[in-house]
């Protein structure tokens, strides 16, 4: 079969780079895409080529993916529909087949094995579909207007994320036929490893002073990039070490020599269970000879080999993480891979740049050089070797968005999926990674037991390796609150968490002791009160019965900012970033404090208090009464209780005998206004109010509750 990429190949000494989004001549801008979406096209339909038989496309390499057939359709479908959703296309090809291979049910977990069945197409029927899904694709370049530079919210935006999509499926699929069966792949003159072996080098270390990452890219920059690019993060990295060499087949052969499989030791209980599940004793891609363990071979694509030990050893992140426990234990040394701000101030220190438009690469990447690794001491970047190229490096840190993240409208589970502490991130890129994958600013994360052409280097140093923010909080109720403290404003109705803060402030310069030493915000959810109260009050605590709802004000004082869902409709999320700096808020955090606490029931050090805010509270108290008879010993003479209720009593919340208004009583309607003249009457003078202040709660997208709460103002006499 004639192979269309030895035909670019004969063309070109290096596979085309992701373009350039900006320009003035937008027939020639039309061209370059026209020939990068065919070149990736023609490649990854090249690499199916490797298959022996249509029954190698059904087969599947391994129990937890789909079928290498699901992945020949899921990259065509791919644009087919992500240009229905942008409206570049008004009509499907095939409705079956692109609802088929639509969603990969792709390993996210070594337990989550699904045994569904699909009555899938044949090898024919998914050709076929390819060659009209160019057709339609080749068309849309070839004919629909766009402007120069082509920027995240434009249509033509989905023309280039389908041809990167594409070049992540030719690596991840490229591991599949990897682990297939040897006689379902078949070698390839377009599919050629590297040949050159010899002795594993010595390994070592190189300094890396100290100094600042700044990381995250600008959404005006001209060139495609996948969500968590996008954003700001920078840090000051200490000084460390870097091991010279990406780790080798012959260095870890010490590991695994040693019993470092064995030994339970060197695995956290997530790696011990991979480790049982997979009943691995060696790193996947490395087969022993029958009957004697002395002698290795190393599985290419098509193929497998005399071990090269000079090549850098494949492995998963517990696999990795392993290795650096036991050869800490081995050197005395705090061994442990590097975090992803280390592994940018390794690139920084080496002074690289993007692979090269027109010249291959001074690595092994972008498929430039050989269709597998090489030698670990092949490619020199300054002091160190392979900062990029030959295997991605795992990273200790897990996946997580930088400040100000957003999700693309037409692909919102690319990454927000993963911000979960369970993906780590990987850099640097393998021999087969091309496009977007290849950039320094690439940020691809993947389970921890994942198998991709990825290695490792490590790192000496006595700085821990600090996790960042990464989780989206889920929980329906905390998201609410987080949002309707946080978050915008609706139907023009000022945000109520603030505006109590604003009001219990103005009223303490008016009616108030004068003092602004201490404000206590009662029932203070998420914090956003508490925060806005330490605007001028010196010290300010929070305190909540909710141990969920407190975290997340604790959570912005340690880290300044919070990230939640929100239904949209039906199953469909909205994904939230709110921070304090940008409240103007951030100065405040080191003047509050949040305690989980009952507000019928205060510990006896919460005392000596200028104002007590308690916002939507009373109607949600087990003992409302018990709570306004005792809240008089908290605050200081001349001091404020400001209070707000929609009085919204409900007997799942307050028995029917604990309401303090909102029944008859003596055949007279007695509201819970006239409770609370009652009760505080003795220790309070009511200095303002009612007044009504309006909320809004967001429910979903399209449905918002608006009520009034009703404030009320009391000196302590």
């Amino acid at each position: 079969m004639n192979s269309p990429l030895r035909d670019m190949l004969a063309q070109s000494e290096h596979f085309l780079r992701t373009p350039f989004l900006a320009g003035s001549d937008i027939e020639s801008k039309r061209g370059e895409l026209l020939q990068y979406f065919h070149a990736s096209f023609d490649r990854y339909e090249s690499l199916f080529e490797l298959l022996t038989c249509d029954e190698a496309y059904y087969k599947k390499p391994i129990s937890l993916r789909h079928p290498l057939i699901f992945y020949l359709g899921h990259t065509a479908t791919f644009f087919i529909n992500k240009f229905l959703l942008v409206g570049l296309i008004n009509k499907r090809i095939d409705p079956r087949l692109e609802s088929m291979f639509a969603v990969g049910v792709d390993e996210m977990s070594w337990d989550d094995l699904d045994d569904a069945r699909y009555d899938w197409p044949t090898v024919d029927e998914v050709r076929a579909y390819r060659r009209k899904a160019r057709e339609v694709i080749d068309s849309v370049i070839r004919h629909t207007p766009f402007n120069l530079p082509i920027g995240w919210h434009d249509p033509f935006w989905a023309v280039i994320m389908g041809i990167e999509h594409e070049n992540i499926h030719l690596e991840t699929s490229s591991v599949l036929i990897r682990q297939h069966a040897l006689h379902y792949v078949k070698q390839h003159p377009a599919w050629q490893p590297c040949r050159t072996t010899s002795a594993a080098p010595v390994n070592g270390l190189v300094n890396i002073p100290a100094g600042k990452v700044v990381l995250g890219r600008s959404i005006t920059e001209p060139i495609y990039g996948w969500d968590n690019e996008y954003g700001h993060h920078e840090a000051n990295v200490p000084a460390f070490q870097t091991s010279r060499h990406l780790v080798s087949n012959g260095e870890f052969l010490e590991f695994v020599n040693a019993g470092g499989y064995t030994n339970p030791n060197y695995w956290d209980d997530e790696g011990a269970g991979w480790k049982q599940f997979a009943k691995a004793e060696h790193p996947t891609f490395w087969v022993p000879a029958a009957g004697e363990e002395k002698r290795w071979s190393l599985r290419l694509l098509a193929e497998e080999v005399p071990m090269p030990w000079d090549w850098p050893v494949e492995t998963n992140y517990h696999e990795a993480r392993a290795f650096c426990c036991w050869k800490a234990e081995q050197t005395g040394q705090p061994v442990r891979l590097p975090t992803e701000d280390e592994w940018n101030r390794i690139y920084n220190h080496a002074q690289l740049a993007d692979v090269p438009n027109n010249a291959r690469a001074k690595a092994n990447l972008h498929l430039d050089h050989w269709a597998s690794s090489c030698p670990v001491n092949q490619f020199a970047h300054g002091e160190l070797f392979d900062v990029v190229g030959n295997v991605w490096q795992w990273c200790e840190t897990p996946t997580y968005p930088f400040d100000g993240f957003d999700v693309h409208p037409i692909y919102d589970d690319f990454t927000s999926p993963t911000f979960d502490n369970r993906h780590n991130i990987i850099k640097g890129g393998s021999w087969i990674s091309c496009g977007n994958e290849s950039r320094h600013a690439s940020r691809y994360a993947f389970r921890k037991h994942f198998f991709q052409h990825a290695g490792f280097r490590y790192v000496v140093t006595n700085t821990p390796a600090i996790n960042p923010l990464s989780t989206y909080e889920n929980d329906a109720l905390v998201s609410q609150y987080a949002e309707f403290h946080y978050g915008d404003s609706a139907f023009g109705v000022p945000n109520f968490a603030k505006a109590m803060a604003d009001l219990a402030v103005d009223a303490h310069q008016r009616h108030g002791n004068g003092m602004l030493g201490k404000a206590l915000d009662l029932g203070c959810a998420t914090g956003r009160s508490s925060f806005e109260l330490a605007r001028v009050f010196n010290k300010v605590i929070g305190i909540d019965f909710s141990t969920l709802l407190i975290q997340v004000g604790a959570r912005l004082k340690e880290t300044g900012t919070i990230r939640y869902t929100l239904p949209d409709e039906g199953e469909l999320l909205s994904y939230y970033e709110r921070r304090l700096d940008t409240l103007n808020l951030a100065h405040t955090a080191e003047r509050v404090e949040f305690w989980q606490g009952d507000a019928c029931n205060l510990k006896s050090i919460h005392t000596g208090f200028d104002l007590v805010l308690a916002a939507n509270l009373i109607d949600r108290l087990y003992s409302p009464r018990r709570f306004l008879l005792d809240i008089s010993n908290r605050i200081n003479a001349g001091g404020l209780l400001v209070l707000a209720s929609p009085y919204t009593w409900l007997e799942e919340y307050t028995k029917r005998e604990e309401w303090i208004g909102g029944f008859k009583k003596d055949g007279e309607s007695y509201s819970t206004l006239d409770g609370l003249k009652e009760i505080l009457g003795e220790q309070f003078t009511l200095v303002e109010g009612p007044r009504a202040v309006p909320f809004v709660i967001r429910e979903t997208r399209r449905k918002h509750q608006h009520t009034l709460s009703e404030m009320t103002i009391w000196k302590r006499k």
